[in-house]
C-alpha cells in the first residue's frame, strides 16, 4: 500500500510527470487532489486525474511514478460518473505549468455534482468546503444538474429521480 499524497507530493507528481513527454498535456485534478491543493484536507489517498490528449508514452510513464513517489494515481474524473457538463473546461481553474504541461482542477460544479451522486460522507464534506469557499454556488449548481439530467439515462447505474433529490438536499443543507 502506499502513502497518502500530500500537497509536496502532488506538486512532486506534477513535476515528474511533465517530465514522461514533451506532448503538450492539460492534466485535470479532482476529487482528494483539488481538496488537499486547494486546502481543506491536508491529505488524499489517490490522486485523480484526467488527461487531454491521453498520451501513450505519458500513460506508460504513470506506474512507474505512482512506485517512485509512492503514490496512488488514477485516471478518474467527474464525466467517467456522470454525464459532461457543458463548458466543465472553461470553468477548470488554472494551477500551475511545468513544461508542455498545463494543470487545472476539474470544474468544481462537476466535481460536486458526482460527488453528491455518491454521497459518501467525506464527498459531501468537500461539497461543504467548496460551498463555504465559494467555488460553487448554490443556483448555479442546480442549473449545471438540469443541464446535464436529460443525459442521465446513458449512465445506467444512475437513478435520475434520486440523483435530483440529491441534489436538492445538498443544496437545502448548504444554504442552511
Amino acid at each position: 500500500m502506499r502513502a497518502v499524497a500530500d500537497t509536496v507530493k502532488i506538486r512532486r507528481f506534477m513535476n515528474a510527470l511533465a517530465q514522461t513527454t514533451t506532448t503538450p498535456v492539460q492534466v485535470y485534478f479532482t476529487g482528494g487532489a483539488t481538496a488537499v491543493l486547494i486546502g481543506w484536507r491536508a491529505s488524499t489517498i489517490d490522486v485523480d486525474i484526467h488527461l487531454i490528449p491521453d498520451d501513450d508514452r505519458l500513460l506508460r510513464g504513470i506506474p512507474r511514478l505512482k512506485d517512485d513517489l509512492q503514490i496512488n494515481v488514477e485516471l478518474a474524473c467527474p464525466a467517467h460518473f456522470i454525464p459532461e457538463l457543458p463548458g466543465w473546461k472553461e470553468r477548470s481553474p488554472f494551477i500551475d505549468r511545468e513544461g508542455t504541461f498545463g494543470f487545472f482542477h476539474y470544474d468544481f460544479y462537476a466535481q460536486a455534482l458526482a460527488k453528491i451522486e455518491r454521497g459518501h460522507s467525506l464527498d459531501m464534506s468537500d461539497v461543504e468546503a467548496m460551498f463555504q469557499r465559494g467555488l460553487v454556488q448554490a443556483v448555479a449548481l442546480m442549473k449545471h444538474f438540469e443541464a446535464i439530467e436529460g443525459q442521465i439515462y446513458r449512465y445506467p447505474a444512475l437513478d435520475a429521480r434520486a440523483f435530483r433529490s440529491a441534489v436538492e438536499n445538498a443544496i437545502d443543507s448548504l444554504k442552511s
